[in-house]
């Protein structure tokens, strides 16, 4: 990922979600040999969310077209949401953007 795409990422994620959200990027693009893979998100908001399948699906598609249309898949972390193991992995694994 280049810095213009983390630049674009991290625009619209603080358009749609507040400037104190932060990003992390984990999944299989930070595995070298998979490159071409989508791109998952792991966006972590300090206050609750009253709509967060709204909130995931403008962000994914948002990033999507920021990407050329690259799958965007977006994990959502707030106080009012449930944590599941996929938050662990993606706050163990994931890269600050």
């Amino acid at each position: 990922m280049n810095k213009k795409q983390i630049r674009s990422i991290r625009k619209i994620v603080h358009e749609l979600a507040g400037q104190e959200a932060r990003v992390y990027l984990f999944g299989s693009r930070l595995i070298d040999e998979k490159k071409g893979g989508d791109v998952d998100l792991l966006i972590e908001l300090r206050g609750s969310i009253d709509q967060p399948a709204v909130l995931a699906a403008r962000l994914s598609a948002r990033i999507s077209r920021a990407l050329d249309g690259r799958q965007v898949d977006i994990v959502l972390k707030a106080p009012n949401l449930k944590y599941l193991p996929i938050h662990e992995v993606a706050l163990k694994e994931g890269h600050p953007l």
